[in-house]
């Protein structure tokens, strides 16, 4: 399974995009990774997510590799993911923070 979190600002993806776009990010991850993903959503309550002192209209989605990335192919995976959520989405690319990381060691 790959690890994926969207933090997302309440009601600005209806529940109806929420399954869609759990759909997307299992495609995603399947095709990039040969792996479904297993996603944490976690809606930020409004008036509780800030930008720059105004409510927030940004959306955090961030992915655990299986396996370590050079830097092309995470700026390749990157820029997938933020077309997949805006497409989706209507948030713009200055809406969208997303983090494509490699897989943690245990020690």
């Amino acid at each position: 399974m790959i690890n994926c979190t969207c933090i997302v600002q309440e009601g600005q993806t209806p529940d109806l995009r929420k399954g869609e776009m759990l759909n997307l990010l299992n495609r995603f991850a399947s095709a990039s990774f040969g792996q479904e993903a297993q996603t944490a959503w976690v809606p930020v309550a409004p008036g509780h997510g800030f930008t720059a002192g105004k409510p927030s209209t940004s959306s955090v989605v961030s992915i655990t590799s299986n396996e370590p990335l050079n830097p092309e192919r995470r700026e390749s995976l990157l820029r997938e993911l933020v077309a997949l959520w805006t497409d989706e989405t209507g948030c713009t690319v200055d809406e969208v923070v997303a983090v494509i990381s490699d897989p943690t060691t245990q020690r």
